[in-house]
C-alpha cells in the first residue's frame, strides 16, 4: 500500500457519515476511485448514482481488487444492509454510510485539500481555452514552484475532487481546472479547492443549450470567486463584455488581463504558426502557440505568474517550453500542413480560429473542415450560420461541412468566394479531402470532440506519405 492519504476519523468528520461496519484493520485509504476498474490495494471506493448506471453493483469487484473502505448512499443503507455485513467481513473491509456519495466525494476532496494550508491553489475556468491556460502557467510555475495539475481535462464534478488527491506535502502549487456542465457545478468545484488565485478565460456559449444565456453562463463562471478571502486574486480578459460584472465580488480582488493590462510588454508580433514572439521587459518571447486566442491565454497566465512571483526569465522560459496539446492548436507538418483543432468548438473560438486561419499567408491552397458545435441548444442554428457566413467570406478554397447542424446551416449560406462540400458521412468526408488536398496545402480542422474530427487527420498524412514516396 502506498502513503496514508487520510485516517478513517478524518474521513467521518469531513463526509458527516456514519460507521455502518468495520471489519478493516488499516487505519485510512491511499487512493480514491470512484471506477471499480481503477481500484488498487488500500483504495476508497466511491460508488456514484447517475441516470443510467449505479455503482453501487460495482462493490464486490471493487473489494476484490483492494478496496478497504466503501462510501454508501443512504439510499442503499437500509435495503442491502446485510449483504454490506457480509462483504465487510469477507474482504475485512469498512462500510460508511453517507446522504449523497457525490456531495461526499466533495467533501473528502475539500477536506483533504485543507491538509496543506501551505499549498498556493489556482483555479482556471472559462468557455474556451481552459486546459491550455492550465497548461500555460504549469510551464510557468514549475520553472519557480513543485507543481501539481489536473491531468487532461479532468475538470469535472468528479474529475476535479479526484484529482486534488493527488496532492502530496512536497507539492508548493496546485492548478486546477473546472469546467461545468449544469448549474451550480462551477460553485461545487470552488468549494472544493478554495483557490488562491483564480482565471475566467472568457464568457463565450458553449454551454449555452444547458444553462439558457450568456449572461447565465457569466454569473456560472463568476461563482470561481465565491470563496474568496480579502487576500485572493482573480483574473479576467480586459475586452470581455462581461469584465464589469466579473470584477464585482464581495471579497478578495479581480485584475483584467489583456495586451493593456499587463505592465511591461513592449511589443508583440505575430509570427503565424510559430506563435507570437513578445517583447517583455526587455526580453524576446517566443511562443510557440499559434492564434489570438493562444496569444490571451499567454497574457493571462503571465499575470498570474508574475503575482506569484515569477521573474521575467522564468515567464519567457516557461511560455517558449509549451507544446501543443493533443487536437488543441496542434500543427502537423509535412507536404500538407495541418492545423487540428478539434478537442473542441464553440462559437467564439471557431470564429477566432478561422480569422486566424484566412489571415495566414499560404503559397497553396487552403481547406477548412468544419464540424458541428454541440450543446447549444436553441441557438444552434444561428451560431452555425453564422460561422459558416464566416468561413463563406474567409479565403479558403474549400470548406468541408460535416455534421448535421453545420451542413444545415451551411445550406442557408451563400458560398461565393469558396467551393463547399457537404459531407454527410465520415467516409464522404476522406473520399472528398483524398481527392481535393493536394501537396503544399493548408488544412483547418475543427470541430466540437464528439464529431471526432481527428478521424481525416490519417487520410491528410496519407496524401503527404505517397508523395515523399
Amino acid at each position: 500500500m502506498g502513503e496514508l492519504l487520510m485516517t478513517k476519523e478524518q474521513l467521518l468528520e469531513a463526509v458527516s457519515g456514519s460507521c455502518l461496519c468495520d471489519c478493516s484493520i488499516e487505519n485510512g485509504f491511499t487512493s480514491v476511485v470512484t471506477d471499480s476498474r481503477n481500484v488498487l490495494p488500500g483504495s476508497l471506493f466511491i460508488p456514484l448514482m447517475g441516470d443510467r448506471q449505479d455503482g453501487h453493483v460495482y462493490i464486490p469487484q471493487a473489494l476484490s481488487a483492494g478496496a478497504l473502505i466503501v462510501l454508501i448512499d443512504s439510499a442503499h443503507a437500509d435495503g442491502s444492509a446485510s449483504l454490506f455485513f457480509s462483504l465487510a467481513k469477507q474482504y475485512h473491509a469498512c462500510f460508511i454510510v453517507v446522504a449523497h456519495t457525490l456531495t461526499a466525494l466533495q467533501d473528502a476532496a475539500r477536506s483533504y485539500v485543507n491538509l496543506f494550508p501551505k499549498l498556493l491553489k489556482v483555479g482556471v475556468t472559462g468557455s474556451s481555452g481552459k486546459t491550455t491556460t492550465k497548461e500555460l502557467l504549469g510551464a510557468i510555475l514549475s520553472q519557480k514552484y513543485r507543481v501539481i495539475q489536473n491531468e487532461g481535462n479532468l475538470n469535472s464534478e468528479t474529475g476535479l475532487p479526484l484529482s486534488v488527491f493527488r496532492i502530496r506535502r512536497e507539492h508548493e502549487v496546485g492548478i486546477f481546472e473546472m469546467g461545468m456542465n449544469r448549474h451550480g457545478e462551477i460553485d461545487e468545484l470552488a468549494r472544493v479547492l478554495s483557490p488562491h488565485f483564480a482565471i475566467i478565460t472568457n464568457i463565450g456559449t458553449a454551454h449555452i443549450g444547458i444553462l439558457g444565456s450568456k449572461d447565465a453562463i457569466a454569473k456560472e463562471k463568476k461563482s470561481i470567486f465565491n470563496y474568496f478571502s480579502a487576500t485572493c486574486v482573480g483574473y479576467v480578459p480586459e475586452d470581455d463584455q462581461y469584465a464589469s460584472y466579473l470584477r464585482s465580488i464581495p471579497s478578495g480582488t479581480v485584475k483584467t488581463f489583456g495586451r493593456t493590462s499587463l505592465e511591461g510588454i513592449e511589443n508583440i508580433q505575430d509570427a503565424g504558426l510559430e506563435g507570437s514572439l513578445i517583447l517583455y521587459k526587455g526580453r524576446t518571447i517566443r511562443f510557440p502557440l499559434p492564434g489570438s486566442y493562444n496569444l490571451t491565454n499567454a497574457l493571462g497566465a503571465m499575470m498570474v505568474a508574475e503575482d506569484m512571483g515569477c521573474t521575467t526569465e522564468q515567464i519567457g522560459c516557461g511560455l517558449e517550453s509549451v507544446k501543443s496539446l493533443f487536437g488543441r492548436a496542434e500543427i502537423i507538418r509535412g507536404p500538407v500542413t495541418i492545423l487540428q483543432d478539434c478537442y473542441n468548438a464553440n462559437p467564439q473560438s471557431m470564429e477566432k480560429a478561422i480569422e486566424f486561419c484566412s489571415s495566414l499567408e499560404w503559397q497553396g491552397e487552403k481547406h477548412f473542415i468544419l464540424g458541428s458545435m454541440l450543446e447549444l441548444g436553441e441557438s444552434s442554428f444561428e451560431s452555425h450560420q453564422k460561422i459558416c457566413s464566416i468561413a463563406a467570406l474567409a479565403d479558403a478554397q474549400t470548406v468541408f461541412l460535416f455534421g448535421d447542424d453545420m451542413i444545415h446551416a451551411g445550406y442557408s449560406v451563400a458560398w461565393n468566394n469558396a467551393s463547399v462540400y457537404f459531407a454527410p458521412s465520415m467516409d464522404e468526408l476522406k473520399q472528398a479531402v483524398r481527392r481535393l488536398v493536394k501537396p503544399g496545402d493548408f488544412v483547418f480542422i475543427k470541430g466540437s470532440r464528439g464529431m471526432a474530427l481527428e478521424r481525416v487527420v490519417p487520410v491528410i498524412t496519407d496524401i503527404s506519405a505517397e508523395i515523399a514516396t
